[in-house]
């Protein structure tokens, strides 16, 4: 295991940069979320964050997903700069360029596995029948092509955290960002659903995930750690979680 300092360990070309990134909040007093962060994700590279809470962690994987904009320094996603776009713009490259997973999976309760596939492919002109196509082949990819008509409620946890990574893979994103996705889940069932995040990666999928467990980030190839809004260190671990 080796400790390093640098930001940007590859000269790989970055899906996602971020240049000197200060975000405050004003909650009676400032308080300083990120101060100062330069962090890049080379193309197909899996990067843990983790930090004490209050370390910057969510607001970080925020700018880097375009769902917030830096009080100062710069995003970069694919190439294009955030500060040129507008809020529509942001929204459709989020919509296209990224996919989200998040701890509490955030599947629509009314819709099917399959329904919740299809959802982000708003962005893109399909019919509703290649919409579902697509979505079955994703279902099928995360092991649950036998639950294309199950809702929500008729799935175990890793079940839905399954629904909900294929969802976040709808429009074949350059990143796919995960906020805490083994947080609601049984060790044995984390352990799966990382399994995947390893089957993902290694066929060149850039992912960026944000954990308060040691054991899952070590299946990253890099953790970084913040404190206090800043880098502190970013780890090579060599995705050895495995």
């Amino acid at each position: 295991m080796s400790i390093s300092r640098s930001s940007d360990e590859t000269g790989a070309s970055p899906v996602v940069s971020a240049t000197d990134v200060r975000r405050t909040y004003h909650l009676g007093e400032p308080v300083h979320a990120l101060d100062g962060v330069s962090l890049s994700l080379p193309r197909g590279s899996f990067t843990a964050v983790m930090g004490p809470s209050g370390s910057g962690k969510s607001t970080l994987m925020n700018l880097l997903g375009a769902l917030d904009t830096p009080d100062g320094g710069a995003v970069e996603i694919d190439g294009q700069s955030l500060t040129d776009l507008s809020e529509s713009e942001q929204a459709r490259l989020r919509g296209t360029k990224i996919g989200f997973v998040f701890q509490t999976f955030n599947l629509m309760p009314r819709l099917t596995a399959a329904e919740n596939v299809t959802l982000p492919m708003v962005f893109h002109d399909t019919v509703d029948e290649d919409r579902r196509e697509r979505a079955r082949t994703l279902l099928e990819r995360v092991g649950l092509g036998d639950r294309l008509d199950h809702d929500p409620s008729e799935l175990s946890g890793g079940q839905r955290q399954r629904v909900a990574i294929a969802r976040a893979l709808a429009n074949e994103p350059a990143l796919l960002l995960a906020d805490e996705p083994t947080g609601n889940l049984d060790t044995e069932t984390g352990d799966e659903i990382m399994d995947l995040f390893h089957e993902l990666n290694d066929a060149g999928r850039t992912i960026l995930m944000v954990t308060h467990e040691r054991q899952i980030a070590e299946h990253a190839d890099r953790i970084v750690h913040l404190v206090d809004g800043k880098i502190d260190e970013i780890e090579s671990v060599g995705g050895d979680g495995r």
